[in-house]
């Protein structure tokens, strides 16, 4: 089953090669969608694929890269159409 969700990475994720390593990683999994920075300091994605390597990318987020100190996610379903593959974004 196919699903998409919208999540947000807050702490210390920008700067940390955060948004590189999720490219990674989500290419690595198979799953569309995109990350980009926020203005507020937070990272945001939208992840689509099946339901296991949607949850085991969030599972991974939840750690990130080495520099990075994630302090809270927020997940939520997403009804947004992600482009093939993923990409990194510019920051909105």
């Amino acid at each position: 089953m196919r699903v998409t969700r919208r999540v947000r990475i807050h702490g210390r994720v920008q700067g940390v090669f955060y948004r590189g390593w999720s490219v990674d990683n989500a290419r690595a999994l198979r799953l569309d969608g995109w990350v980009r920075n926020r203005r507020d300091g937070s990272v945001e994605m939208l992840l689509a694929g099946s339901e296991e390597a949607v949850e085991a990318m969030i599972a991974r987020c939840r750690e990130g890269p080495p520099a990075a100190r994630v302090e809270r996610i927020e997940v939520a379903e997403s009804d947004d159409a992600a482009p093939a593959g993923f990409e990194a974004r510019p920051t909105l």
